[in-house]
């Protein structure tokens, strides 16, 4: 089916299909980063410490990535739609437990449905743009599939941080209004054309087994330093961001707390826009040292509880926030043949959300233990150093 044409038993558009499908992806993203303001709300009426707040957050990343690794490439197999309507009635269940969720047992039966809903649906819609990718624009589906998560992780942040200093029933306007999204897009699966053919060997590919085929591997082994320092910084801001505004700022404003999280994403979406012309070498080599500095703006601003200073650090460091996700999932998308788009994808995903993760939850238990602030010093230079190593692999790479 070419670009523009109406699919056949009324099916969308190519065009009209990749719009869907990026939506559903943003949908995804911002789910997944909603619950992060009402940490502190659940914190507060529950009494558990930042441990248990990192584990609730933890949780949910492995879920996604048991997923990865057992249902990452279902859909080349089976097909995109069968999979992604799945992973909506799992996302759909998740809301539900969200909204009864009456203490913290319940947000870990939450967290863990949404992770593995999310690792389903981010392998398959990935792979989904790809295949429908035009082609007089042969690297918008790299573009997409760096920007939708992240900017998706902005608009929930902001979008729920919102809602719970404005709106009534701070715990549950934003899941019941989730929900619908999830029904919207329920409809839109249905209309969307399947765009894999399908192949042999269903439950082998249920199998745990991280793929990365030997042609690639030198270069996806060169993005991993910048893949891990990028998302070892997401997963700080997502688990312990609105508490380190309050805990080591005062700022107890819920929005500002969504706020803190957009600062890093949405600087991170725009500029993964802006730099979308750019030769994928300077766009990892600008995430590498904006990383790098950024960071180390933020932790001078800790240090000397300015906070203008801190902000103007987030925003360095989400300029190479957005630039890793471009460059390196752009990558991905352009090196990996047809037959390998939902492996390579979910191994990458697999990467990022390990870093996202493991790291964020030492980090709480750290908190719990030594402090927040020693804790955030001590991971943001973390980040730094990761970020430099990035920049020399990169170079390492060019050389090569």
């Amino acid at each position: 089916m070419r670009n523009g044409e109406a699919g056949p038993s009324g099916r969308l558009s190519s065009a009209t299909a990749f719009a869907a499908t990026s939506a559903i992806f943003v949908l995804f993203a911002a789910a997944a980063s909603a619950p992060t303001p009402l940490y502190v709300v659940y914190q507060k009426a529950w009494g558990f410490s930042p441990t248990t707040l990192t584990v609730i957050f933890a949780v949910y990343v492995f879920g996604l990535i048991g997923s990865l690794l057992t249902v990452g490439a279902l859909s080349d197999h089976i097909g995109r739609r069968p999979v992604l309507g799945a992973a909506i009635a799992l996302e759909a269940f998740a809301f539900v437990a969200f909204l009864f969720a009456g203490n913290v047992v319940g947000l870990l039966v939450a967290r863990v449905a949404q992770g593995i809903a999310t690792g389903i649906a981010f392998s398959t819609l990935g792979a989904t743009l790809v295949d429908l990718n035009p082609p007089h624009a042969p690297g918008r589906a790299g573009l997409v599939n760096g920007i939708a998560p992240i900017s998706g992780l902005a608009l929930g942040s902001l979008g729920c941080g919102a809602l719970v200093q404005f709106a009534p029933a701070p715990t549950h306007l934003v899941f019941a209004l989730l929900l619908v999204g999830t029904g919207l897009a329920a409809v839109a699966v249905v209309l969307l054309p399947e765009t894999s053919a399908g192949r042999p060997g269903v439950l082998a590919s249920l199998i745990p087994v991280v793929g990365i085929p030997s042609r690639l591997r030198p270069d996806v082994y060169a993005l991993v330093p910048i893949i891990v320092a990028s998302w070892a910084l997401g997963g700080l801001f997502l688990s312990l961001g609105p508490s380190v505004a309050a805990g080591l700022f005062g700022l107890t404003n819920h929005l500002v707390g969504g706020l803190v999280v957009t600062l890093l994403c949405g600087t991170g979406a725009m500029s993964a826009f802006a730099l979308r012309h750019w030769p994928t070498r300077r766009v990892l080599g600008i995430s590498a040292t904006t990383l790098s500095a950024g960071i180390a703006l933020s932790l001078a601003g800790v240090e000397s509880q300015a906070v203008v200073l801190a902000v103007g650090g987030t925003v360095v460091a989400g300029v190479g926030f957005g630039a890793s996700a471009l460059g390196s999932f752009g990558t991905l998308a352009r090196i990996a043949g047809p037959d390998e788009r939902s492996e390579l994808l979910a191994a990458a995903l697999v990467i990022a959300y390990l870093a996202f993760s493991l790291p964020a939850l030492a980090a709480g238990l750290a908190a719990t233990s030594f402090g927040l602030h020693p804790t955030t010093v001590v991971y943001g230079l973390g980040v730094v150093v990761l970020g430099l190593i990035a920049l020399a692999a990169q170079a390492v790479r060019v050389r090569r």
